[in-house]
């Protein structure tokens, strides 16, 4: 296999280099949680019209809100070696920051199988903040989206990981 992170290694591939999905008959079935985050960056009158209910093609964020549960069961079919799973919940919450024009974005994905919800959670993520960006578009094409991360896992052998210096939305 192909080193990258020292002591760890792709596991999507195989040991001449080819891609493949992983087997993961013999893993036992156990609880899996992921959550991600994404921001898009919009002019503060734009995410004023989308706070209100004002976007031009209507309830922005109940759209993306949508959207992101429908990306987070579609990954399967979108990332090519990644598995289709069991998806048992996904929550999706937004914050907004008026006077910056920032909305951040959460999607958690749980799961009870064999491989974990990281890729369906980034999915998720990444498909509220298109339709953002669709919604809004209309008003303002500058809109960025970025900072596409995995915040948090737990589950799987791998056990449980959390991004350092990452702030908590609890509460």
């Amino acid at each position: 296999m192909t080193e990258g992170v020292p002591g760890r290694t792709l596991t999507h591939l195989d040991g001449s280099g080819k891609a493949r999905m992983v087997d993961v008959t013999s893993k036992p079935d156990t609880a899996r949680e992921a959550q991600a985050r994404c921001r898009v960056r919009m002019a503060p009158a734009t995410l004023a019209l989308a706070e209100r209910g004002e976007g031009p093609k209507g309830d922005v964020f109940g759209v993306a809100r949508v959207a992101a549960v429908m990306g987070a069961k579609s990954t399967s079919s979108l990332i090519p070696m990644c598995h289709p799973i069991p998806i048992t919940g996904i929550d999706v919450d937004f914050r907004t920051d008026l006077a910056s024009g920032v909305v951040d974005i959460q999607v958690t994905v749980r799961t009870f199988g064999k491989t974990g919800a990281e890729m369906e959670a980034l999915t998720g993520a990444c498909m509220a903040a298109l339709t953002i960006y669709d919604m809004c578009k209309a008003v303002d094409r500058s809109m960025v989206i970025g900072d596409v991360r995995l915040v948090r896992k737990s589950g799987g052998k791998s056990g449980d990981f959390v991004r350092e210096g990452e702030p908590s939305w609890e509460g």
